[in-house]
């Protein structure tokens, strides 16, 4: 089931990518990847912001390739289907006062989260010539395809990670409608661009779905990613 999800997601993408193909100069459309880091946290309800342990920035890795279509001199659509690590991070700690010594004890616990988002952006170019800066946005839409919770104590010495795996369903949203901004910076390198550039991801879907209770908990992301993009 979650396989013909998947394939469901990547085949809407790129018979939308196909459509302003079909109505673009094919000449000009270029073909592109990137990859980078993404950090990542979740909204904090009202209800629990009031709790000791409040959720930090969780570092993953992300990519995706992508078509860039001109509809005009500076603009063009920009269609990507990538790969996202989205979570949080708790931190709970405390210390054992031994009379001459004071151990720190806590723990670490990471909800991860493996996604593949699909993102139809505009981008626009804000000058012309061989070095671009530039801005896009756009709607995304992601399925978590697997996940867990891992979790690491540490006091003298750090104990190994002990993940258990998430299981979507009634109480997890494995699905993710979110709104993408960003700004990059793009330069001509041989047959190609290189670029670098920058995003915030800002999830509209609740993640928990938790019976006779409201509780918006929401993705929040950014990115930092450098890739290269050239002529079909």
């Amino acid at each position: 089931m979650k396989t013909q999800l998947v394939n469901a997601l990547l085949g809407s993408a790129f018979t939308v990518a196909s459509l302003f193909v079909s109505s673009s100069s094919f000449a000009q459309v270029q073909v592109g990847f990137r990859g980078g880091a993404n950090w990542s946290t979740v909204s904090e309800p009202s209800l629990l912001k009031n709790l000791p342990v409040q959720p930090e920035l969780s570092p993953g890795p992300a990519g995706a390739i992508f078509l860039d279509i001109p509809l005009s001199n500076r603009v063009s659509f920009r269609p990507e289907v990538g790969y996202v690590q989205k979570g949080f991070v708790l931190r709970e700690g405390t210390s054992l006062d031994l009379g001459i010594i004071d151990i720190p004890i806590g723990a670490r616990v990471a909800y991860q989260t493996q996604s593949i988002q699909t993102g139809l952006l505009i981008k626009a170019n804000l000058t012309d010539g061989p070095v671009q800066p530039y801005v896009f946005g756009g709607p995304a839409v992601g399925y978590s395809f697997d996940g867990r919770i891992r979790t690491r104590a540490t006091a003298l010495f750090t104990t190994q990670n002990m993940d258990v795996d998430l299981d979507f369903g009634n109480t997890l949203n494995p699905w993710d409608i979110s709104a993408v901004g960003g700004l990059g910076l793009s330069a001509e390198m041989g047959a190609g661009k290189f670029f670098v550039e920058a995003r915030y991801d800002y999830g509209l879907t609740r993640q928990l779905q938790v019976p006779l209770v409201n509780l918006p908990v929401r993705n929040r992301s950014v990115g930092v990613s450098v890739g290269y993009a050239f002529t079909l």
